[in-house]
């Protein structure tokens, strides 16, 4: 229905005299909806303009209602074109006063669609009131992405804005009518706003990002719609924003408008963390998936979310002992299908070899299977780098719990699992042990079985390393994620912290960290933040740090 609606906006070969009905029964209906015998919410306005649209056959047919909405649309945004090039020929215009010029006619507008989804067909027939929000929402879609399309920077969001917003916020009203339709409501939306994307019409990104991090609108499709069913379809819009994104802040690349962007962008995951943090838990792996590896405070953000059920034990405590907490068997639920971008022979052999070590050049081979190009920057597939670490990490903790044990230093060690591991540690380069040593930090989360396995397997890449390059890699990935402003996931500070506390890491030995006075001085720093300046201190000297 809705793609019907996107290609019917730019069919303009209307029947005779019909653009002039379209106008006469908006101007009718805009007079009606503000004069004060209206009724409430509009219903008596509402009856007569039915019987006016009956007498001017708009009623007839399913094409005739398409063409009236498409008619209407077109003719309440070009009014705030209109209205707002006022203002650009006289300066002196209230900003005000012009906007709440565009919004008497939308607003107007808004309220007759509405009432004619609440209205249309049975009381009890929702598919039929479905079909029409799904082939009104399109025809609005349509006529903005055309608009989008030819005005290009001329392109003006404020009329679009209003319409979707306003049709939220009236089709979400606490009325038994349209509580029955909710889901199927809000679906429509998540479908309006994914075709309307930043990628397919970055014009319109900013009323986009606004339209989505609406409360009401978050609200519904986190917290009110029932089993969480709302929750896939929020995920893909924020994804749809990350991919947005990652270009410009992948090359740095930001402008004053990218700026505002991003900023709006850690707004949104400051609320999800403050007040969804289970729906981040859930989704973390397909939004760190997308977000590019330079961007180390957006990911913290959504590292750091943890249950709000959940009491984090102070990564500070001395002596913490994490094998001990009671959650730290609990595997962590991971709601992206990450297994989906392995090729089917990959997924194979990879199955193959870690149950039977074989086949055996499945090591060998596994460089030029993760490598797409020669291209600085863009060597790996990322994407798979994920996957087979979290699919090799869940693997092992499976095949741990099923001798009778639970991940440690010493249980994690010689397995096919730790081969790959130890293969790609010393095989790639540094881009890709770069990318592979993220996979491995977007683990380190709250307590969870992940976490802990993931943390020993850091450890233990360091520990055993045969080359002080890969170990200050390693501390490479841990620190650009601690000295970056706050949240700090609760995995990441255990992890570097006993890194840097138990003497069996020789950590303040190795030349990387007093290679020069101010990396010295940043160690020594991080050091007394994570475990305070008296113990820092004692750690620093007792194992020959300057």
């Amino acid at each position: 229905m809705m793609h019907s609606g996107i290609s019917q906006a730019s069919e303009y070969d209307d029947p005779p005299g019909l653009r002039e009905k379209a106008e006469y029964l908006l101007r009718e209906w805009v007079n009606l909806y503000h004069s004060a015998a209206a009724g409430r919410d509009s219903t008596k306005a509402f009856s007569a303009f039915v019987g006016q649209m009956h007498q001017q056959g708009i009623l007839k047919t399913d094409d005739l209602i398409t063409r009236f909405f498409r008619l209407c649309t077109e003719m309440c945004v070009e009014i705030s074109y209109r209205a707002q090039a006022e203002q650009q020929h006289n300066p002196a215009a209230n900003p005000t006063m012009i906007r709440a010029k565009c919004y008497h006619n939308l607003d107007a507008f808004v309220r007759l669609i509405a009432l004619l989804v609440k209205h249309s067909g049975e009381a009890t027939n929702t598919v039929t009131k479905i079909n029409l929000l799904n082939k009104v929402l399109g025809i609005v879609v349509g006529v903005l992405l055309q608009d989008h399309d030819v005005r290009q920077s001329e392109f003006q969001q404020l009329p679009y804005h209003r319409i979707f917003i306003m049709l939220l916020l009236e089709l979400n009203a606490p009325e038994h009518v349209l509580e029955t339709i909710n889901f199927q409501t809000l679906t429509a939306f998540c479908n309006t706003f994914h075709i309307l994307r930043p990628t397919k019409a970055p014009g319109f990104v900013y009323a986009w990002l606004e339209l989505i991090s609406h409360r009401i609108f978050i609200a519904r499709m986190l917290a009110h719609t029932p089993q969480q069913k709302g929750w896939p379809m929020y995920a893909q819009l924020l994804i749809d924003l990350f991919k947005y994104l990652a270009p410009f802040l992948r090359n740095v690349e930001l402008t004053k408008p990218m700026q505002i962007l991003y900023k709006g962008t850690l707004r949104v995951l400051l609320v999800l963390l403050h007040d969804f943090p289970e729906f981040l838990c859930d989704y973390h792996y397909g939004f760190c998936d997308v977000i590019p590896p330079n961007c180390i405070q957006l990911r913290n953000l959504i590292l750091s979310a943890f249950p709000r059920n959940m009491r984090l034990p102070d990564p500070f405590t001395p002596n913490l002992k994490v094998d001990m907490l009671s959650e730290i068997n609990i595997a962590p639920r991971i709601l992206t299908n990450f297994t989906g971008v392995m090729p089917p022979q990959f997924k194979k052999d990879l199955d193959s070899y870690l149950k039977t070590r074989s086949p055996v050049t499945f090591l060998s081979d596994l460089r030029s299977n993760l490598q797409v190009s020669n291209e600085p920057g863009n060597r790996y597939n990322l994407q798979l780098i994920n996957a087979l670490v979290l699919y090799v990490g869940t693997q092992a903790i499976a095949h741990i719990h099923n001798k009778g044990s639970t991940p440690s230093m010493s249980t994690i060690t010689h397995s096919a699992h730790m081969d790959i591991f130890q293969n790609l540690a010393v095989d790639l380069d540094t881009e890709g042990r770069y990318l592979f040593l993220n996979a491995i930090a977007n683990q380190l989360r709250y307590p969870n079985s992940h976490t802990h396995y993931f943390s020993c397997t850091m450890l233990y890449l360091f520990a055993e390393a045969n080359t002080e390059a890969i170990q200050e890699q390693i501390t490479r990935v841990l620190l650009e994620r601690l000295i970056v402003n706050r949240p700090h996931p609760w995995g990441l500070l255990i992890t570097f912290i006993e890194l840097i506390k138990n003497p069996a890491f020789k950590f303040w030995n190795h030349e990387f960290v007093h290679c020069a006075p101010e990396i010295e001085k940043l160690f020594q720093s991080v050091a007394q933040c994570c475990m305070g300046q008296r113990q820092a201190q004692q750690v620093m000297e007792g194992t020959g740090a300057s």
